[in-house]
């Protein structure tokens, strides 16, 4: 299984600022720190927001942040809504039946259920478990 780069920049832009709850990032400070592009990592906060990972606001005080505890947020939820447009074999798509080995093919269901156990297999972890704070981020004093 292979993820897309859309689905990686949304899980370090989720990680990134599971690191700074209290933070709000623009977009532009993202895509400066991954080293990605502006527009792209755009896509990718726009769908994390639709999605209800973050909030954005626009304007000079303006970014994301997350809208819930990291606690919260289910790794496997946030990769099956980022990969929800990518299926994993062509047959797997609504009308995908170029394969002639449709009518009798048993592989379906086998990568049908992998794919389920994959998403269960990261629904087991939160993003509280992979937050990340860069080495110039000091946490404050608790």
């Amino acid at each position: 299984m292979r993820l897309t780069s859309f689905t990686d920049y949304g899980l370090r832009v989720l990680m990134r600022l599971a690191g700074a709850p209290d933070s709000v990032m623009t977009t532009g400070e993202l895509a400066a720190e991954f080293n990605v592009s502006r527009n792209h990592l755009a896509k990718v906060i726009s769908a994390l927001s639709a999605a209800g990972y973050l909030e954005t606001r626009r304007g000079g005080s303006g970014g994301a942040k997350l809208t819930r505890p990291p606690e919260e947020i289910r790794l496997g939820d946030v990769v099956a809504i980022l990969e929800a447009d990518q299926v994993l074999v062509e047959c797997f798509l609504p009308g995908g039946a170029a394969c002639t080995l449709t009518p009798h093919c048993r592989l379906k269901a086998r990568l049908a259920q992998a794919e389920a156990s994959f998403i269960a297999d990261l629904n087991q972890s939160t993003l509280a478990d992979c937050v990340y704070r860069p080495a110039f981020f000091t946490p404050p004093d608790v």
